[in-house]
């Protein structure tokens, strides 16, 4: 069982008892370790002590950043989001396929896919000759993934390269440092235009802050599509390189996740928790300006 697993299975037991505040010691027996390695776990994975991240699961901590998330995204749209990202965050560079590309299924490309570890347990990067086209988190073989890679590229010719995965995952997942430039992730995905602009919007949302399905949807221009706008949430084939994760109902409750409610949780806490740090670290406040590329257009 790695890290990730663990920490799953600790949200999946807060959720059945949180109104008991369980503490370090019944934690982590049920983690099946000792507190001292309990902890250390933590602290290796979320780079916090257990007490803070179990604190970023609860539901009144979702709805003060769902709050905050609100007014962050207008005001990154609003901007533009051409300035530089803060601390934690990734320029994305987001593109829909050309209609011929969509057509032919990839035909001509050679798309090369692997697996790779993430904070979140093990994941499947897929790449196209026009960038990242893939990427979802498994708990298996990985073979649902695979098969959904291959639905949206049928023509492609797919070969599997795990170290060209693995060097993609530690330029998404890894924790920059203070004053770092990153360099920007191309990404190339089959979508409609309302897709694209849902999913750009995405890109507006900063580490550590929530929107709702409404509020995207009111910030998009379009306040009555709310449903619409979970539909495209929903077909993100980029699992946390779009944070689609950082979308929640209006109540704070997190509510379904393509790769599990648990993974999803864990993916806010663990940015929420590292945009603190940042803010510390800088001497500023963590809303203080927008942190993503990708105007929805």
């Amino acid at each position: 069982m790695n890290d990730y697993e663990r920490v799953a299975r600790v949200i999946r037991y807060l959720d059945r008892r949180a109104g008991e505040q369980p503490d370090l010691a019944t934690l982590a027996e049920y983690a099946g370790l000792s507190p001292y390695h309990f902890h250390r776990l933590f602290s290796r994975w979320a780079g916090v002590t257990p007490k803070d991240f179990l604190q970023c699961l609860t539901l009144s901590h979702a709805k003060s950043l769902l709050r905050e998330g609100h007014t962050v995204l207008d005001a990154a749209l609003e901007a533009g989001l051409s300035g530089p990202g803060r601390l934690h965050d990734l320029c994305v560079t987001l593109e829909a396929a050309t209609p011929g590309e969509v057509k032919s299924g990839g035909e001509g490309w050679s798309l090369a896919f692997g697996f790779a570890r993430s904070p979140f347990g093990k994941c499947l990067i897929g790449v196209s000759p026009r960038g990242i086209c893939h990427l979802g988190f498994v708990d298996d073989s990985g073979s649902l993934e695979i098969a959904a890679l291959g639905k949206s590229w049928p023509a492609a010719r797919l070969h599997r390269d795990d170290d060209a995965a693995a060097r993609l995952a530690a330029r998404i997942f890894v924790r920059a440092r203070a004053g770092e430039v990153r360099p920007p992730l191309r990404a190339c995905v089959r979508a409609t235009t309302f897709q694209l602009r849902v999913w750009r919007a995405l890109l507006a949302i900063p580490p550590g802050a929530l929107a709702s399905y409404g509020g995207l949807a009111e910030a998009l221009g379009s306040p009555n599509a709310a449903r619409a706008v979970g539909s495209a949430v929903a077909r993100n084939p980029l699992g946390f390189l779009v944070p689609c994760h950082r979308v929640i109902r209006e109540t704070g409750v997190a509510g379904e996740y393509r790769w599990g409610p648990e993974r999803k949780r864990a993916a806010i806490a663990w940015e929420s928790l590292a945009r603190s740090a940042d803010s510390r670290d800088s001497g500023g406040s963590p809303g203080e300006r927008p942190a993503a590329q990708g105007r929805p257009r």
